[in-house]
């Protein structure tokens, strides 16, 4: 990992503060090859917002951005997502 990628656990606050529930641990799969991962295993990069990559094929899995009253996800490349309720 360098400077701008973090792993999953980078943001989990912002997760729980959106979905209001441990997002670390939920499984996604990746649409591009079908991976499954915890979400706190995936690669995330920041920049103008956060990106969400798959670690077996750096597809992009999710894309957030924020300002101060609104969050905007993009989950196009999770084919699913598990939670634990």
């Amino acid at each position: 990992m360098n400077g701008l990628m973090l792993d999953g656990n980078a943001v989990a606050g912002l997760l729980q503060e959106i979905f209001a529930v441990e997002m670390t641990t939920a499984v996604g799969t990746c649409d591009g090859c079908g991976a499954s991962e915890a979400v706190g295993a995936v690669h995330v990069y920041r920049g103008a917002g956060i990106v969400l990559r798959c670690p077996h094929c750096d597809n992009a899995l999710v894309k957030i951005v924020t300002d101060d009253a609104r969050v905007w996800i993009d989950f196009r490349g999770v084919r699913t997502l598990e939670l634990d309720v």
